[in-house]
């Protein structure tokens, strides 16, 4: 091996100086420009565990959409996994009260986004004001839109007597098994 390396760096010596500049060029830029996989290495499954329903602690479900946003911003791909109590946020009609006079909406659909916030966001998204949602029901439409995958437990969703056909139209129900299979795939697992 060693005199093979000293016959390719004699052959080299002997080459004009012209062909030498231009292999090391090609070498340098070769080494310069990042590989696909360096590229994909850094691009992480950022999957945000979402359990807090509205009504217990709004600080933390609120959180998620922007969290979300941020990932993909950066680059990362994001699922967003509704689960426990935080189900009866993204159901239509939720609760007897508004079963009754507010059959078509979500808790997400009645919480407004702060108009600071919505400032804030179009200033840290580089994003007029006008795109940025007003309510986190639109936000989460708007983050599906934006490519998220947004999934709900299924099995919460039948303990909490939830009609899968009521849950927002963003959110997809699954089984057990494949939100088993969505934190296996996962490089990060936020939780709110």
């Amino acid at each position: 091996m060693k005199m093979e390396a000293e016959r390719l760096f004699g052959e080299l010596r002997r080459l004009s100086p012209k062909v030498t500049g231009v292999l090391l060029v090609i070498a340098v830029v070769v080494l310069r420009i990042p590989s696909s996989s360096a590229q994909q290495a850094s691009i992480s499954r950022i999957l945000i565990h979402m359990k807090t329903a509205l009504s217990l602690d709004d600080a933390q479900i609120c959180a998620v959409p922007n969290v979300a946003w941020a990932a993909i911003k950066a680059g990362h791909k994001v699922t967003i996994l509704v689960d426990a109590s935080a189900v009866t946020s993204v159901t239509k009609g939720f609760g007897w009260f508004n079963g009754l006079f507010r059959p078509d909406s979500t808790a997400l659909d009645r919480a407004t986004l702060p108009e600071r916030e919505r400032q804030s966001l179009s200033q840290q998204m580089g994003v007029p004001l006008e795109q940025v949602p007003h309510d986190y029901g639109e936000y989460f439409a708007f983050l599906h839109k934006m490519g998220v995958e947004i999934y709900g437990n299924l099995t919460m969703m039948l303990l909490y007597q939830i009609d899968p056909a009521r849950v927002a139209s963003s959110v997809m129900p699954i089984p057990l098994d494949r939100m088993v299979q969505l934190f296996d795939s996962a490089d990060r697992i936020i939780v709110y």
